[in-house]
């Protein structure tokens, strides 16, 4: 069969795909697709996205460029009806048209409600949101951070509270509020706060404020960025998120160490009122010195009880020292006995020892002494005795055993002699001392056997003196009654 010829033209494939690629991208240039987003399995390793646009009859492929990406503010999510801005073109690789993405939005707040309540709950369940990972506030801060815009109302709200109530240093980090960046400012906020040390050129906040006005779903969006919300939550700052009004719920507040309704609100949490702080701190001093002042007063009264039921210290002393007096009394009293004893014991030794007494004991030993030698010296002529026999070693002993008590004896009757010298009283008399003669010769004992105008004698060691007395003796007073001894166990007398 003869092949049918034609005059036609004929395209390469790749005419084709250029022309269909250059009509499409001219006829509808940017346009704005609603659908669901399918087939999203994240950035590639390339950063672009891929996925694709459904609705109930038709699919669309979708690509985001990485440049697009990290630059939107809402991020596709499998499922998430959008609305995608882009222009239309095709892939010449696979005969497939899409639609290159430069924004994309949520369609509808039912849509964005649907999308936060998913995000809420993926970081729930990650722990993000736990009462356990909440910070106290400080009771009061030195330094705050607050991160807000610096032209906004808030911050101003902000600063008047604060002077209102306790005026305290303040921080202002800039960021947008609104908007596709909002996000990323938030956070890199948070993270600089958290990034400065202690003891710095700048002071280290001890409490942070998020803060931003009332608004739209739309316009509060950047403070349910999942970035914000890691960021609330690593804060070793406590912090504080006043995002909105009071119904306005993002996830940062759920991160966040504290929610305050509104930015006015987040700085009544910060401090405390000075006034009433003041008024309190006076009241506790009021307080504890009245308290000081009834434990004093307490303390005096039961000192002056105290007192009152202890006995004077006279009264604790005076039956020691009544028995001390009568002690010392009977002390005196028992010493002049105990001489008196003495001397009367001496006086009946003193003519047993005197020298006479001794010379003659001595003489008397000497003339047996002499007697015996005779006796022994007749036995001695006797060559033939038996007593000569006998003696003669006795003899050759009894020489050095009778020089031996002769020493013996010698030497007691030196110690005698020397006690009845220090018993004498010439030596005393030698010490300075006079004995008083009356005019009979008598030893004159007492002042009182004296009369005035008597004649006396004075005897001292080296001679007499002759003395008249010229004044009456002064009376002596009466003596005090020996209190009677009391007898110990052992018959011994006890002087208490």
């Amino acid at each position: 069969m003869e092949e049918l010829k034609s005059n036609a033209h004929e395209f390469t494939v790749t005419e084709i795909s250029q022309s269909i690629k250059k009509t499409v991208e001219d006829k509808f240039g940017h346009v704005r697709v609603r659908g669901e987003i399918t087939g999203y399995r994240g950035p590639h390793s390339s950063g672009h996205a891929y996925f694709a646009l459904k609705d109930e009859k038709a699919r669309m492929d979708a690509v985001i460029w990485r440049g697009v990406f990290s630059k939107l503010a809402v991020k596709p999510e499998e499922g998430m009806e959008v609305i995608a801005t882009g222009k239309l073109t095709t892939f010449p690789g696979s005969s497939k048209y899409q639609i290159v993405i430069e924004h994309i939005e949520p369609a509808g707040a039912g849509a964005l409600m649907a999308l936060l309540d998913k995000r809420r709950k993926q970081l729930m369940a990650e722990g993000l949101f736990d009462a356990d990972r909440k910070q106290e506030l400080p009771y009061l801060p030195q330094t705050i951070g607050v991160i807000t815009s610096p032209t906004g109302a808030v911050i101003r709200d902000i600063l008047h509270r604060l002077d209102d109530r306790f005026p305290t240093h303040v921080i202002v980090w800039p960021v947008r509020v609104q908007g596709d960046t909002c996000g990323a400012e938030v956070s890199r906020a948070i993270d600089g706060f958290n990034a400065i040390q202690p003891g710095g050129p700048i002071k280290r906040p001890d409490l942070l404020i998020v803060a931003r006005g009332g608004g739209s779903i739309e316009d509060l969006w950047g403070f349910n960025d999942e970035v914000v919300v890691r960021a609330a939550a690593a804060s070793q700052i406590p912090l504080i998120s006043a995002v909105g009004h009071e119904t306005d719920i993002t996830l940062i507040d759920y991160a966040s160490d504290k929610r305050a309704p509104t930015p006015t609100g987040a700085a009544e949490m910060a401090v405390p009122v000075k006034a009433e702080l003041v008024a309190y701190v006076e009241d506790l001093g009021s307080r504890t010195r009245n308290a000081q002042l009834r434990t004093l007063s307490n303390f005096k009264d039961r000192m002056r009880a105290i007192t009152a039921s202890m006995p004077k210290p006279q009264d604790l002393t005076a039956t020691a020292r009544q028995r001390q007096d009568l002690a010392t009394l009977r002390l005196g009293n028992a010493l002049t006995q105990f001489i008196q004893q003495k001397r009367a014991k001496l006086g009946t030794i003193a003519p047993r020892v005197s020298a006479n007494a001794l010379e003659q004991k001595n003489q008397n030993l000497r003339e047996r002494l002499t007697t015996l030698g005779g006796r022994l010296d007749q036995g001695l002529k006797q060559p033939t005795s038996r007593a000569r026999l006998k003696l003669e070693p006795l003899s050759k002993s009894m020489d050095p055993a009778f020089q031996r008590l002769l020493d013996k004896r010698k030497a007691v009757l030196d110690t005698q002699s020397k006690l009845l010298n220090s018993f004498s009283y010439k030596g005393v008399l030698s010490r300075g001392y006079a004995l008083v003669l009356d005019a009979s010769g008598q030893v004159a004992r007492s002042a009182g056997a004296l009369k005035k105008g008597e004649g006396v004698t004075l005897r001292m060691h080296d001679g007499d003196l002759g003395a008249v007395i010229a004044d009456a003796p002064t009376p002596k007073p009466k003596k005090v009654p020996k209190p009677e001894a009391k007898k110990t166990n052992d018959g011994q007398e006890s002087l208490f």
